[in-house]
């Protein structure tokens, strides 16, 4: 059986001498508008102004070019998707597992991990898994679910209401705090931690020095050295000009 491969179709606009039709509507390196004219002409006007010719609108009739440098303008588009992406929030759902009648120390166990879940931004699928006897007794994880959901109030909620799933009881917890605020808030603290490590103190002014590298209030500020030097310079040459006037 023949099977055609073809290439990757490729997603970059033509610029220069790629665009192949008779005139363009064109548009000034500063946004300008300059009008329909010949490939010619705009091309010519690429050279002039050391720049290229991009088409940035191929379905319009004509079709729209624009004079840029497209390497700095590919390179500023790049960097803009890698901060994107970089800030890009993905909604995760973490899940935690219960048994109704689990012991003090594991509830404040598994209650520490779904704080620090909420902390982080994400959602928290709490199930109880019931087991033998337990499933005649739904209202052991009705009331378990919502005695977790009271002591994490403060940074979530209830998304989902409890509800029977076979053996199991699930309800979800959606936190109060966005995922992009948490992980805003989350470079901040590693960035006030690497701070405290190299010895400087961090506030939200700023940053500020510690008392070891604090600088003295004896010693000279910048200004003041810059007045002395000054002052010595204008020292050395009144002589000369005293000499001058005797003259």
């Amino acid at each position: 059986m023949w099977c055609y491969r073809g290439g990757s179709i490729s997603t970059e606009p033509r610029i220069n001498d790629r665009i192949r039709v008779p005139e363009v509507r064109l548009v000034g390196p500063s946004g300008e508008q300059v009008g329909i004219v010949p490939l010619a002409k705009a091309l010519e006007l690429a050279q002039e102004y050391d720049l290229d010719l991009v088409e940035v609108a191929a379905s319009a009739r004509p079709p729209v070019c624009k004079l840029m440098d497209y390497g700095k303008f590919k390179y500023e588009s790049a960097m803009k998707a890698r901060e994107a992406r970089k800030n890009q929030a993905h909604t995760v759902i973490k899940e935690m597992k219960l048994r109704p009648k689990i012991d003090p120390h594991d509830y404040d166990t598994k209650k520490g991990h779904v704080v620090r879940f909420l902390k982080q931004g994400d959602k928290v699928k709490i199930t109880i898994m019931f087991r033998g006897r337990e499933q005649s007794r739904p209202e052991l994880g009705y009331r378990l679910l919502q005695r977790l959901a009271s002591d994490v109030e403060d940074l979530g909620f209830i998304e989902s209401n409890p509800k029977q799933d076979g053996r199991n009881m699930i309800m979800v917890l959606g936190p109060h705090k966005k995922k992009t605020e948490a992980m805003a808030e989350a470079r901040e603290a590693q960035a006030a931690r690497k701070a405290e490590r190299q010895g400087v103190a961090y506030t939200d002014e700023g940053v500020a020095f510690t008392d070891d590298e604090a600088p003295s209030e004896d010693a000279p500020s910048e200004v003041q050295e810059t007045e002395a030097v000054a002052d010595k310079a204008v020292a050395e040459e009144a002589p000369a000009d005293e000499t001058n006037a005797q003259a």
